[in-house]
């Protein structure tokens, strides 16, 4: 991010009750139009909204800073299951596609790790069922 957005971001957030689109300007010294890009850049990042309000008999935009909506919370993403595919460790892998020499479909590797991944899952599937 470009020191300027950043700038208008900081100015933007230390107004809790928004910011005039023209004022930023003013602010940042800057004329209308590139004030106007300015501003639909960190509309477009989602970083800030734009409210449409009346000031003086004009209409005119007052600017928000967009809060995240995570709550603090994060995405788990569990990638065990992929991070052992012998093609991560595969020597032959940027010769490796669908109708080379060496194929997916063919490979000895992923079938023995297909294998392997089938027979595990069987065996929790018994388990379960004793259970």
């Amino acid at each position: 991010m470009e020191d300027l957005e950043k700038s208008a971001l900081s100015l933007i957030k230390k107004n809790k009750e928004g910011l005039l689109q023209s004022d930023l300007w003013k602010m940042l010294g800057l004329d209308s139009r590139e004030g106007s890009r300015l501003v639909l850049r960190l509309t477009k990042k989602g970083l800030i909204r734009r409210e449409q309000v009346m000031v003086n008999g004009r209409r005119t935009y007052r600017l928000f800073l967009v809060e995240s909506d995570s709550g603090g919370k994060s995405i788990i993403v569990d990638l065990s299951n992929v991070l052992d595919i012998p093609c991560t460790t595969c020597p032959y892998i940027e010769s490796c596609g669908p109708g080379n020499f060496y194929d997916p479909a063919t490979c000895p590797l992923m079938d023995s790790w297909l294998e392997g991944k089938l027979e595990s899952r069987s065996k929790l599937e018994k388990m379960s069922l004793k259970y």
